[in-house]
């Protein structure tokens, strides 16, 4: 059905007349008549009756015209929301984040959104960035921030490189390392090693750098995907955070970390990577994430 009858039928019924709607809508009176007829066919019925020089409203033209109300709102309202959509100003952000990624975005992307785009929707999640790879094949994702060493590739996924961050460890300021001017990597192994899951490219690069004791399934003692909780592990204990310098950069400015001077330094970091599907449309909205990573990640 054209919607435009059903807005020429509202404006016959506000103005009652053919010619004072004719010329509200910028339509000849005959152009007017036509597109009323053309409804009443549609419908098989009559809307209008012409009694003298008045046009009053059948039984079925008020039917017709109070729904043809909600349906040009609702026509409007689409319209509007396809305007939105096309700024990336309304819409869905479902974005998964990896334990790095999400350390350094999460919290600062929710305030982002919040604060400029009150109209946009953010769903994240966490986890393994395995089970997040199913979700966004499964399409309960659009993209995820990740580090690109932990996808494997595979021809159904897009990985666009974001950036690259230098890694470390990190203890508390009271640590007995904490005032050595170098440390071994022999010395850190008499402590607990707290790290997020690392990828095989990582756990290689350890190896060849510090040798076979440096194998994660022998070097790390407390192992999760939440960043925070490792970081905050280290406070009150003699535990010893590898991560990126980024995920721990707020403890060390304010005194409470230190990053620890080892020889020779590590060798390896994070690759953060943009993950979609390949070959689907992306929605504008995900140019608001898409901005936010990119500046944020600059910094």
């Amino acid at each position: 059905m054209n919607i435009k009858p059903l807005e020429h039928l509202i404006a016959l019924a506000e103005t009652g007349s053919f010619s004072r709607a004719a010329e509200q809508l910028h339509l000849t009176q005959s152009a007017l008549s036509r597109s009323i007829q053309s409804l009443e066919t549609e419908l098989g019925g009559r809307l209008v009756d012409r009694v003298g020089k008045r046009n009053e409203l059948t039984p079925l033209g008020h039917a017709v015209l109070e729904r043809a109300h909600r349906i040009v709102h609702e026509a409007a309202e689409l319209q509007r929301v396809a305007e939105l959509q096309r700024q990336g100003e309304e819409g869905m952000l479902r974005v998964g984040m990896g334990s790095g990624p999400g350390e350094r975005l999460m919290t600062p992307l929710l305030r982002h959104v919040a604060g400029l785009y009150p109209r946009v929707r953010v769903r994240i999640s966490g986890g393994a960035v395995e089970v997040q790879l199913r979700q966004l094949r499964a399409r309960e994702l659009d993209a995820l921030v990740v580090d690109a060493r932990r996808v494997v590739p595979a021809p159904d996924l897009e990985v666009e490189l974001l950036t690259e961050l230098s890694a470390g460890f990190f203890c508390r300021a009271g640590h007995p390392l904490a005032a050595l001017e170098r440390v071994s990597f022999d010395k850190l192994l008499a402590y607990p090693i707290a790290t997020t899951p690392l990828s095989d490219e990582v756990a290689r690069l350890l190896v060849q750098r510090y040798g076979p004791r440096a194998d994660p399934r022998q070097l790390v003692a407390l192992s999760c995907e939440d960043v925070r909780s490792l970081i905050e592990a280290l406070e009150g204990t003699d535990a010893i955070f590898l991560g990126i310098l980024a995920a721990a950069r707020e403890g060390v400015g304010q005194g409470r970390l230190v990053e620890l001077p080892l020889s020779p330094r590590p060798a390896m970091g994070a690759r953060y990577a943009y993950v979609r599907l390949a070959g689907r449309t992306e929605a504008p909205v995900m140019q608001v994430l898409r901005r936010f990573v990119d500046e944020r990640l600059r910094d």
